[in-house]
């Protein structure tokens, strides 16, 4: 508990000062080092004559959407000839053309759903040039996205501003310098960085073994820092080349938590600062709206870590209900220097911040630590990775105001814009769309025997395997049930199709709501006027998400982890 602790109070101690920093850089304000940044960003407009002329919210969308195809077209033509490029010492073959899509569908969506041993399967080439580089490629599209998101919805600017400038100066200016401090702490702790060939040792089993290195550390610190998830090894962070210490385990936990929840603060601040250069009466009311937004996402984090943490606490009934009897906490598929402790927050903030790297095998949890990583991936508004979070989350409550709006007979309002028609049919679409990805291609894969033939347990956890599988793909998460034989063509392929709807359908559709909001006339605050930044508000936003959520998952959810945990423990 004390370990959570410290997690906890470091988070809380540096997301707000991180949020001040993502505001300015979002903002185009000075930040720390910013001659060095000026200078580096020149030369990057110059090489790639980049216009930093202001978009409107559709010039924006499509920037986004053809740079996207664009890196995913060279990535996979990397992929597919890797055997012939160099930085190959271990001569990994060509990827096959199936498995290619997804992984690059994967990794430029920001899920890293990997269906393959990243060991054996890419050379070190292709873990730089492709796994690296759309770590960084796909965090800074989700960052620009939010940026613009934020400045249409404060009104900060008539504009919701240049792609291509918020892409860069994400990359030089937030995730290089974090990276790189994120990087030399995981060197320090044990993590390798090198280009070495496999090493081959004599082990005190007197067996032989291969122990492949690699330029593993740089991998890790964006893979955490951008909520990108997978690893260098198919282990992942459960591996001691990834995350050797508890104290790596820790930076990486952080890492993870650091700019979802900065995303929150800087659009308090974003807001709020609009407001008062405005003259309007808004004193501090967008950032204690912002507060409001932290503290529902606070609630339902602490609830899902309160579950996982005390479900995998109990021991796993069968070893129980076994002759040897272990009534111990459940560490099956956990690493003994991580405990259950260590292993079931890194589950929650994996799966609730939509990371998606694991330090334990989440295919071993008990039903409802299982459970509740699902639940973070479908709620999916759980800080979740930079910016879609909160964007996830502002649907909600646009949801939420609409709903109160009615129930008052007035017409709903949010940061001085009108809600109407058109914004709700835009919000419909965005929240509809997550979890009909996710129960159609489930059904999908229990029905046909192209999926079926995939799960490797039956009953209900076998279930629970299909729809983790999809909910992770639709959540741009990447964890999985690791006993679903997922390198398949129907998972390959199916998985493909939901993280790319996922992504880009909902960017886009969010990005045309904050554009429709911002196209329309401002309008003073009134006696009248539905105040979101109470509790009452906090309260009625999270019965909102609650409800819609548990209309559409609890049937699923019922035949998946709960039955299972009722068939156990009967």
């Amino acid at each position: 508990m004390f370990e959570m602790a410290i997690v906890l109070a470091v988070f809380a101690a540096v997301v707000v000062p991180a949020g001040r920093y993502l505001y300015n850089t979002a903002a185009g304000k000075t930040v720390f080092g910013e001659s060095v940044f000026g200078k580096i960003e020149f030369v990057i407009y110059k090489i790639c004559s980049i216009d930093s002329k202001e978009m409107s919210w559709k010039q924006y969308a499509a920037a986004l959407v053809f740079t996207n195809a664009a890196a995913a077209v060279i990535c996979y033509l990397i992929l597919r000839f890797q055997s012939y490029l160099f930085l190959n010492p271990n001569n990994a073959g060509a990827m096959d053309p199936l498995l290619s899509f997804n992984t690059v569908i994967s990794f430029v969506t920001n899920t890293d759903l990997q269906h393959y041993a990243g060991e054996t399967a890419l050379s070190y080439f292709s873990q730089a040039a492709v796994i690296t580089f759309l770590m960084f490629f796909s965090a800074a599209t989700g960052c620009a996205a939010f940026m613009a998101f934020m400045r249409a919805l404060s009104g900060a600017s008539a504009t919701v501003g240049n792609y291509y400038s918020d892409m860069v100066r994400t990359i030089t200016r937030i995730l290089l310098p974090l990276s790189a401090v994120v990087c030399i702490v995981l060197m320090w702790q044990g993590v390798p960085q090198n280009f070495k060939k496999t090493i081959t040792v004599n082990t005190i089993e007197t067996k032989m073994q291969d122990i492949q290195t690699g330029p593993v550390a740089s991998l890790e610190s964006i893979k955490h820092i951008g909520n990108n998830g997978g690893g260098f090894f198919s282990a992942g962070s459960a591996s001691p080349l990834e995350n050797p210490t508890p104290l790596s385990n820790i930076a990486e936990i952080l890492s993870m938590m650091i700019l979802p929840g900065a995303c929150v603060i800087a659009f308090g601040i974003m807001t709020y600062e609009r407001r008062r250069q405005s003259r309007q009466n808004f004193a501090g009311f967008a950032r204690s709206e912002a507060k409001s937004i932290f503290m529902v996402m606070s609630i339902i984090f602490v609830l899902l870590l309160v579950l996982c943490y005390a479900a995998e606490k109990m021991p796993n009934r069968a070893f129980a209900a076994s002759e040897a009897g272990i009534l111990s906490a459940n560490m099956e598929g956990k690493e003994t220097r991580f405990g259950t402790t260590q292993s079931a927050l890194f589950t929650v903030v994996s799966t609730a911040f939509t990371t998606g790297s694991v330090n334990n095998m989440h295919d071993s949890l008990n039903p409802f630590g299982g459970m509740a990583a699902l639940s973070g991936m479908m709620l999916n508004v759980v800080f979740g990775s930079i910016g879609a979070g909160l964007m996830n989350m502002i649907m909600y409550v646009l949801l939420a105001v609409f709903l109160c709006g009615l129930m008052i007979g007035r017409t709903p309002e949010y940061l001085g814009k009108k809600i109407e028609a058109r914004e709700m049919q835009l919000v419909a679409l965005c929240l509809i769309l997550h979890p009909l990805l996710i129960l159609l291609f489930s059904a999908a894969a229990v029905f046909l025997k192209a999926g079926a033939a995939g799960i490797s347990n039956p009953g209900f956890h076998g279930l629970t395997q299909a729809l983790y599988e999809f909910t992770s793909s639709a959540a741009n998460n990447g964890s999985s049930f690791a006993g679903l034989k997922n390198n398949a063509p129907f998972w390959n392929v199916t998985t493909g199709i939901v993280m790319f709807f996922a992504r880009y359908a909902v960017l886009v559709l969010q990005i045309a709501v904050a554009g429709s909001l911002l196209s329309k006339r401002s309008l003073n605050e009134s006696s009248g006027t539905l105040r979101t930044d109470t509790m009452t508000f906090a309260l009625m936003l999270l019965f909102v998400v609650f409800v819609f959520n548990a209309l559409t998952f609890l049937p699923a959810v019922s035949l998946g982890p709960v039955a299972e945990h009722l068939s156990l423990y009967s």
